[in-house]
């Protein structure tokens, strides 16, 4: 399971997560690691796009959390792995470091949970990709544990 922060103003009017310029880092990422995007399932912390691309508030965090726990009770996940600072602050720990923590692991009610950078932060800095490429397959290989 993927949890990123909030849909891009595209995936909002599309009704589906990464379908712009984002998404074909993500797919490229998965591709790089022997997955297909129809193998995981993504999702938002928020469920709709914030407006003029901020980060999402609190509140609007704290309204949207049932959804996503009624998610990830529906589909009891081995694995979640939060998609940039934002979800991993709000999933994992509130003090979490992407740029320090990434790739580490954590497990809550026997699920292992990890964070990796946000597909828009490869494309505003290229140099992230093999860190994260590297991160992702580690996740893979994980999984198949």
């Amino acid at each position: 399971m993927l949890i990123a922060e909030a849909p891009g103003e595209q995936e909002d009017r599309q009704g589906t997560p990464f379908v712009g310029r984002s998404g074909e880092i993500l797919d490229r990422l998965l591709q790089d690691c022997g997955l297909r995007r129809d193998e995981i399932y993504i999702t938002n912390i928020l469920k709709c796009h914030p407006p003029g691309n901020r980060d999402p508030q609190e509140g609007e965090k704290e309204a949207c959390v049932p959804y996503l726990k009624y998610e990830t009770y529906l589909l009891k996940p081995k694995i979640i792995v939060c998609l940039g600072r934002v979800a991993a602050q709000r999933i994992i720990s509130a003090d979490y470091k992407i740029t320090r923590q990434h790739g580490t692991w954590t497990c809550r009610k026997n699920c292992a949970l990890t964070a990796v950078y946000h597909p828009s932060a490869i494309l505003r800095d290229p140099s992230k990709y093999e860190i994260t490429k590297k991160d992702f397959c580690e996740i893979v290989k994980n999984g198949q544990n």
